[in-house]
């Protein structure tokens, strides 16, 4: 397939890491749990199993992480893809109300609705809720998806379907206790 013209011409368009949640200043917390996925390795391909869909299922790969520090009343996962040709990262997820204690979630546990008790969805892509997977511009180049995991000392309690926004001021106002980060990469040639 000869390469998309967009795709090259923003070849070198990027939002950039800087512009993550995770390079937030008010979320800097200690890298003190550890975020894996049974999927893929860190900065390895994800799977096209896990691809984004304009139209159909979109499947989000199974996470796991280690104990997260003591006293972690919830998580909070936060999938953002820095390498959009847009001014901000493209959230690819945004879930809160995890529980600690389950240690992973399994595949399509990032559904809308989630099959996990107590996950919630905040607002992704277009208002869209739930796992929207990696579907970056052909021929622009290799995205990377960075999955970042918080854990907080206090439930964010937050009504509804809240903004990237309104979640990371939550989480810059309550007590971060520690993050983790796995990062994917996806590219169509």
């Amino acid at each position: 397939m000869p390469a998309n013209p967009l795709g090259v011409a923003l070849r070198n368009r990027r939002a950039g890491q800087h512009l993550l949640a995770w390079a937030s200043a008010d979320l800097q917390a200690p890298q003190n749990f550890t975020l894996t996925s049974p999927a893929f390795e860190h900065g390895a391909p994800i799977p096209d199993r896990y691809r984004g869909r304009i139209f159909g299922a979109n499947v989000s790969p199974a996470l796991a992480w280690t104990q997260p520090p003591h006293g972690t009343a919830e998580l909070v996962l936060v999938v953002q893809d820095p390498d959009v040709p847009i001014g901000k990262p493209a959230t690819h997820a945004l879930a809160l109300g995890i529980d600690p204690a389950l240690g992973s979630l399994s595949d399509n546990a990032l559904a809308h609705p989630s099959p996990v008790p107590g996950v919630r969805h905040g607002k992704g892509p277009l208002g869209r809720r739930g796992w929207a997977g990696p579907l970056p511009v052909r021929s622009h180049g290799p995205h990377t998806y960075v999955f970042q995991l918080f854990a907080l000392a206090k439930p964010l309690n937050l009504p509804g379907s809240p903004s990237l926004a309104q979640v990371t001021t939550a989480l810059a106002a309550n007590d971060l206790l520690g993050r983790a980060r796995l990062d994917g990469t996806y590219e169509i040639r």
